[in-house]
């Protein structure tokens, strides 16, 4: 192959780089349509490293789990110091109820309870859709 066509192949290449750079940030997101929101209460005296993998492994699941478009969460708070009926809180999206199934339903968060419910005093779930 002589120099000129090595120099084509070489510009053919680089755009065709740029092109798929370009699809990737323009091609839609994950759209979520579902959200499932779980409230903890830590039985008393649970410690704070406890309660620290308590939410780091929750968080872990989303990038485990291919259900879950999104994940947020974040401890409770109320106004005038009050006691909180639950101490933190989870935010799971996905797209459909059939993925909050599969995700309730997989090995890894099955795991992730059983490692972590000694330590709850209680739990509430609340699925719901998302409107925009």
């Amino acid at each position: 192959m002589n120099s000129k066509s090595r120099g084509y192949l070489l510009v053919v290449v680089l755009m065709c780089a740029f092109a798929l750079t370009i699809y990737g940030a323009y091609t839609p997101a994950r759209k979520a349509q579902k959200q499932q929101i779980v409230c903890i209460k830590f039985k008393k005296g649970v410690e704070s490293a406890a309660v620290e993998q308590h939410m780091n492994g929750f968080a872990a699941l989303k990038a485990e789990i291919p259900q879950v478009v999104s994940y947020t969460s974040g401890k409770t708070i109320l106004p005038n110091q009050a006691a909180a009926e639950y101490d933190v809180v989870h935010y799971i999206t996905f797209q459909t109820e059939a993925d909050i199934k599969k995700f309730e339903n997989s090995p890894l968060f099955k795991h992730f309870v059983k490692e972590n419910s000694a330590n709850w005093a209680k739990k509430l779930t609340v699925n719901a859709d998302i409107r925009s």
